[in-house]
């Protein structure tokens, strides 16, 4: 599994769409190994990400748990120095 990929359910306050689209994008980059889509693959690159995405936010909407929701901070608290390191990069990265 990629390592950018984080888990997204079961947090409070819930993950964002912001978060979902990073995912997605890392899942579609590890899958079809283009960090940087040709410019003839780039429209079914950007469609891929897009389907990922509704996917993932629905699947995460669909689950249940009977855990209580994580908190974020305490989470992020919880995490190996190398580990924040990954979370600190740019949700807007952008493979273009």
């Amino acid at each position: 599994m990629c390592r950018n990929i984080k888990n997204l359910f079961n947090f409070d306050p819930p993950a964002t769409d912001a978060e979902i689209l990073a995912s997605s994008l890392q899942f579609v980059r590890k899958i079809s190994g283009y960090q940087k889509p040709s410019k003839a693959n780039e429209e079914v690159f950007q469609l891929a990400i897009e389907k990922v995405g509704l996917a993932a936010r629905k699947l995460i909407d669909s689950l249940v748990s009977n855990s209580p929701p994580k908190n974020r901070e305490d989470e992020r608290e919880r995490k190996p120095v190398g580990e924040m390191l990954n979370d600190s990069v740019s949700l807007n990265e952008s493979y273009s």
